[in-house]
């Protein structure tokens, strides 16, 4: 058999079409937002709206952690709230960098 007579038959052959090329970029496209959706942003939505909640629940007498600080709320302001510390001194915060709020009567573990 010639091998060279089978080159014309494999160079009439049309290259695999892409008819929903675009569609299927689109599908994907559409994929990676619903899972950024549900994996990233939704969680994080959560746990913002939970922290806005505990922030606004805060009350003199309770316990806080801010940016590594660990005081008792002393008095609440518009945008911040002084902390008295374990020596009695007192500082004053942002309510935004409180990432943690213990009532008094909460039990530590």
């Amino acid at each position: 058999m010639n091998l060279l007579a089978f080159i014309p038959l494999l160079l009439d052959t049309e290259a695999p079409g892409r008819d929903g090329g675009f569609t299927q970029t689109l599908i994907m496209i559409a994929l990676a937002i619903v899972f950024f959706y549900f994996i990233l942003w939704r969680p994080e939505q959560k746990r913002r709206k939970a922290m806005d909640e505990q922030r606004s629940a805060m009350k003199p007498g309770d316990r806080v952690t801010a940016v590594g600080i660990v005081g008792t709320i002393d008095k609440i302001q518009e945008q911040t709230v002084i902390l008295r510390m374990v020596d009695g001194s007192k500082i004053e915060v942002l309510k935004a960098a409180i990432s943690e709020v213990q009532s008094p009567g909460s039990v530590e573990k």
